[in-house]
């Protein structure tokens, strides 16, 4: 849980270190103090996204720096988690720290090593659960309430097999439906792409055919000329001398032996001169005027150039087209037998499918009625004794990934009204004490350790205000669970473990809020400050009534009545 939360230079916050404990926490202070920019402080240590208009005036960034303290228990939960986010938390302690500075740029860490915000992200996911204004509205969504009753029945299993299996299923109708398609698009085409593997296969193109005859073609076309000069080549290489140059280095040689290696060169030319000739009459003998031959050359170069336009560019996408017709027309005696295999594999998967839904609609039906009952039983004690809460299962025509039914929660607010959808009928005050029913119902299902509310107290106040404070001790009561609240009812302070004020000054010209942690008579005159009494000795004396209560306490004479005992907390 949350053991520490630190910030500095964040807005009106200076540097203030918020000290926070087990159970049930809250944070209190005049309207204005900072209270929510300690929220937001939270929020982007979550890896919620970052504005450089943050950072306090003259600093260079906001830090927000969090300490999470993992018991045995959280920690063998949280660890594969953890660990897949290449997190080291084995010893149960991680330090989050996220840095937002004035020109826009944030950076993260954990327990000192870099780390990216998407990563902050879902792990704060694992450790904190945000409730504030916007998750109050998340509601009214139907997946929303979707997911609150899969968690609350304890279907996530069901939910993820009919995930799984309607992707599956999805996935061979799409195969099946192109398939057919491709059948059909090919019969339309069959008779051209019959006419395309004929032409080609009859043509018979080889790859590199076409240089080939290029340079035949323009061997016969030059014939005569190429004859000539081949011959003419050949006398000036035959005329050349080398016979005479080797006579005349011998008669050099027996003057000077120095001039013997000059031998090795010269033997050197006339092979290669003597090879050359050769080669250059070899040439000349094959030289052949043939108009037949390039008569024939020209009308395979058209046949080819003709193929190439209109399946290439070059004789290999030519050929790579003849390959690809054929394959298109083996389709047609293929596919039937693949569309009845795949058939037969769609309505396994059908049947695959509707088991799945089949066993999370029983998951879900069982799980609402007990939702209902649960919920029920809390909204009198939260202001709304006439409500009712019900989930109505609403049947599909056609079953999406998330089931055969849609989930819609519904709300009864007075006798005699039928139940309506959330959406039509409930109040921002009503859909936070709901939302804060379905929240103390579903904490023992809740795997997050910290639970934070901002504006739970929205549009209640008095007595329901106590029970709403009596709801949030219920919940934080439960072994390894941290709540911290952020209230304006003293009712709500009073029932709290722990208590901080935020309050706000001017420092350095600035204004700026700081936090104090409040118990025995601060704490009283705290709450007589939120129960707003211009009688300041009335007041504290009703804010000492307000702490026996919480704490079981009976209270004196002409004092507030007393509940029964709820607990003792540790003050």
């Amino acid at each position: 849980m949350l053991t520490e939360l630190r910030v500095r230079d964040l807005a009106v916050i200076a540097d203030v270190t918020l000290p926070l404990q087990p159970g049930f926490n809250v944070l209190t202070g005049e309207t204005g103090a900072g209270k929510s920019m300690l929220v937001d402080a939270l929020a982007l240590l979550l890896g919620e996204r970052a504005s450089s208009d943050v950072v306090r005036p003259g600093a260079t960034k906001a830090v927000v720096e969090g300490v999470f303290e993992l018991t045995p228990a959280a920690l063998d939960r949280l660890l594969p988690s953890l660990t897949a986010l290449g997190v080291e938390g084995s010893d149960g302690v991680l330090v989050v720290k996220r840095e937002v500075h004035g020109e826009g740029k944030s950076r993260a860490w954990v327990n000192g090593s870099p780390t990216t915000v998407g990563v902050l992200a879902q792990l704060g996911a694992l450790l904190v659960d945000l409730h504030g204004q916007h998750e109050t509205q998340s509601l009214l969504r139907a997946d929303a309430q979707r997911d609150i009753l899969d968690a609350y029945a304890a279907a996530t299993v069901e939910a993820v097999a009919v995930r799984d299996a309607g992707e599956r299923l999805r996935a061979l109708e799409r195969r099946e439906t192109d398939l057919h398609d491709r059948q059909e698009e090919v019969r339309r085409k069959a008779d051209y792409l019959r006419h395309v593997v004929e032409e080609i296969t009859r043509a018979a193109p080889k790859p590199g055919e076409d240089a080939a005859l290029d340079i035949e073609a323009k061997r016969l076309t030059h014939a005569d000329e190429l004859g000539r000069l081949s011959k003419e080549m050949e006398q000036t290489l035959e005329a050349a001398g080398f016979a005479r140059a080797g006579k005349l280095l011998g008669s050099l040689q027996r003057l000077d032996a120095s001039v013997a290696k000059w031998r090795e060169l010269l033997d050197a030319i006339f092979a290669n001169v003597a090879e050359l000739t050769t080669a250059v009459r070899d040439y000349a003998a094959e030289i052949e005027a043939d108009p037949g031959r390039l008569a024939a050359v020209e009308q395979r170069r058209d046949l080819l150039y003709r193929l190439q336009q209109k399946y290439g560019p070059s004789l290999p996408d030519v050929l790579a087209t003849r390959d690809a017709s054929a394959k298109e027309l083996e389709l047609l005696d293929t596919a039937d037998l693949d569309l009845r295999s795949l058939a037969e594999e769609r309505a396994t998967a059908a049947r695959d499918f509707e088991r799945a839904c089949a066993a999370l609609t029983a998951k879900r039906q069982t799980g609402a009625r007990h939702l209902e009952q649960a919920v029920h039983e809390l909204l009198p004690a939260l202001g709304m004794p006439e409500g009712r809460f019900a989930v109505r299962i609403i049947p599909r025509t056609t079953h999406p990934a998330q089931g055969a039914e849609a989930i819609v929660f519904e709300i009864q607010l007075n006798v005699g009204l039928d139940p309506r959808p959330l959406a039509r009928v409930a109040s921002g005050g009503e859909l936070s004490r709901l939302m804060l029913a379905l929240k103390v119902v579903l904490a023992s299902h809740d795997a997050v350790p910290t639970l934070v509310f901002d504006e739970v107290d929205q549009g209640i106040g008095g007595e329901v205000g106590a029970r709403v404070g009596e709801a949030l001790a219920a919940v934080a009561s439960r072994p390894g669970r941290q709540v911290l609240v952020i209230t304006h009812l003293p009712q709500i302070a009073a029932s709290a473990d722990h208590q901080l004020v935020v309050a706000k000054g001017a420092k350095g010209g600035v204004a700026t809020s700081d936090v104090q942690v409040v118990s025995g008579e601060p704490r009283t005159r705290e709450l007589a400050r939120m129960l707003g009494d211009p009688d300041m000795a009335t007041a504290v004396r009703h804010a000492e009534e307000l702490l026996k209560r919480a704490s079981g306490i009976p209270a004196s004479p002409g004092g507030t009545p007393s509940p029964p005992a709820r607990r003792s907390p540790a003050r």
